[in-house]
């Protein structure tokens, strides 16, 4: 379990599978060429790190309790993101596929929900 919250690049590594895991699940978030209807040239993401570092850390807990045994990566990009450059990589590995893209769905929900990450369109 384990999160980043930085201004590199997110690059997608090669899956790596556990003895027990039979499924991984990724999302992969990039940024719209348009927000409420305004074309942009990115988003600029800013956060309060302490808050939004313990916001995943407490996050991945909750996710361990409810959701049972996985393995799960989250990385969200600070700064700016331009057009059609990844903002958000979550990464659920599981023994079935099911719950791998149920998890998922549920990390993405949260992270959009409760982490203090800020996004102001740029023109």
């Amino acid at each position: 379990m384990s999160f980043a919250l930085s201004t590199d690049p997110i690059v997608p590594d090669a899956p790596h599978f556990e003895s027990e895991e039979g499924a991984e699940v990724q999302f992969l978030g990039t940024v719209r060429g348009s927000e409420n209807g305004q074309t942009i040239s990115g988003i600029d993401y800013s956060a309060y790190l302490p808050m939004a570092e313990k916001t995943l850390e407490e996050l991945l807990a909750r996710g361990q309790s409810e959701h049972g045994l996985h393995r799960a990566f989250i990385q969200h990009r600070l700064g700016f993101v331009a057009v059609e450059d990844a903002s958000i990589l979550i990464r659920v590995h599981t023994k079935h596929s099911a719950e791998a893209f149920a998890i998922c769905q549920w990390y993405l929900k949260e992270v959009k929900t409760t982490v203090p990450i800020w996004k102001k369109p740029v023109t």
